[in-house]
């Protein structure tokens, strides 16, 4: 039971590392004794969190836009020069758009539901043969961040967003049942309200959004870390294709 929840000897990709939920599960993993790589658009950005975290344990950076094909293919090259297998893969690149339901732009609905939706699909398919190496020992983990979005509305009008991550949950269970036959376990985590670029709401007005959260406060980093470890470990292995809800009670509020 000691080990239940440990990740020595395991590595892990997460995108959209840089900041938010991601750098969240970042550190989390570190923690816990995981080699950790992540990727970001930015590179700048990715270079300087990598640094940061890597007083934690062994953290590398490896800049990537995982919106496109070519992009996923780079992060698999990448990553290949400093690993031979990858035993968790976490999708958490991603981004959100509003509009009014009159003005909404073409644009935004396919930046938003191709990187949510699209890529991690397409990563996830890139990286399945390494994913497959790991899990010839013992099973290897796909982790998808979706929303509470995906499960219940938002007021806000991001169309493309709820749209996007209701689909990833759907996709997570599709994804979930094929994979899993290889000894690859594939799970999703809805958040709420955690403060971040993304979620400026939370991030600057916080004692007003916790106002509206049944748990009384947004989620810190220690929340998301350990829904992230719960699933990534030996804890989670039984745990297929089902999207683990931390959000203080939103979900069932709204």
């Amino acid at each position: 039971m000691t080990d239940l929840f440990s990740l020595a000897g395991r590595t892990a990709l997460i995108t959209g590392g840089s900041r938010g939920i991601g750098r969240m599960i970042a550190a989390g993993f570190l923690a816990q004794g995981a080699r950790v790589y992540i990727s970001a658009r930015k590179a700048a950005a990715c270079d300087q969190t990598a640094q940061e975290l890597s007083s934690q344990g062994h953290c590398v950076s490896l800049p990537a836009d995982v919106s496109t094909t070519e992009g996923a293919v780079s992060l698999v090259a990448a990553f290949s020069t400093h690993e031979s297998q990858l035993d968790i893969l976490v999708n958490n690149a991603g981004a959100a758009w509003g509009a009014p339901f009159d003005d909404f732009p073409e644009s935004g609905w396919d930046k938003v539901v191709d990187l949510n939706l699209k890529t991690p699909f397409f990563l996830t398919q890139a990286f399945a043969p390494l994913l497959r190496k790991a899990a010839a020992q013992r099973p290897a983990k796909v982790i998808n961040i979706a929303s509470i979005d995906g499960i219940s509305v938002n007021p806000l009008e991001t169309y493309s967003y709820a749209a996007s991550k209701a689909g990833l949950i759907q996709l997570t269970r599709r994804m979930a049942l094929r994979l899993i036959q290889d000894n690859i376990v594939v799970t999703a985590i809805a958040p709420g309200a955690f403060a971040s670029d993304m979620n400026k709401d939370a991030r600057d007005h916080g004692e007003a959004v916790a106002a509206r959260v049944p748990a009384g406060r947004v989620g810190n980093d220690a929340d998301m870390a350990g829904a992230a470890i719960y699933l990534a470990s030996r804890a989670g292995d039984y745990v297929v294709g089902s999207t683990l809800v931390v959000d203080g009670g939103v979900t069932h509020a709204r």
